[in-house]
């Protein structure tokens, strides 16, 4: 019998959410890379725009390494920056399962630097079933 899979979709993500007009925000997201749902994201100080939130400070994209929102919906910015929705505030809660980090966060304690910093949003993590 075939395995049947699909992509993740905004409820795998978003758990509870008190007003979605007060706790959503449509953001610009760097060029460059393809951003899937839930994707961890911090906000580029001299641009005003987001990116994948790295583990430490990167030259260029200095302030995205604290993370201040995460992305309720896939987007493709590969080849120039487009726009997103984000949970830019809480109360908001989400699944931790569901957070995809940037590739530099490999380590737990980086992850749970991270998952404090949403926190400090209103952008709560929780391990659901």
């Amino acid at each position: 019998m075939p395995v049947l899979t699909s992509a993740p979709t905004l409820g795998d993500l978003l758990k509870f959410e008190l007003n979605a007009s007060y706790t959503r925000e449509t953001v610009t997201l760097k060029a460059g890379t393809s951003y899937p749902l839930g994707s961890v994201l911090g906000r580029i100080t001299a641009s005003g725009g987001y990116r994948l939130s790295p583990a430490a400070e990167v030259v260029g994209d200095e302030g995205a390494e604290v993370a201040v929102a995460v992305l309720l919906d896939a987007v493709d910015a590969t080849d120039g920056a487009v726009t997103g929705l984000i949970a830019a505030r809480g109360p908001v809660i989400l699944a931790d399962a569901a957070l995809v980090f940037d590739a530099s966060v490999d380590q737990p304690a980086e992850r749970t630097a991270k998952i404090v910093q949403l926190a400090a949003m209103g952008l709560v993590a929780r391990v659901t079933v």
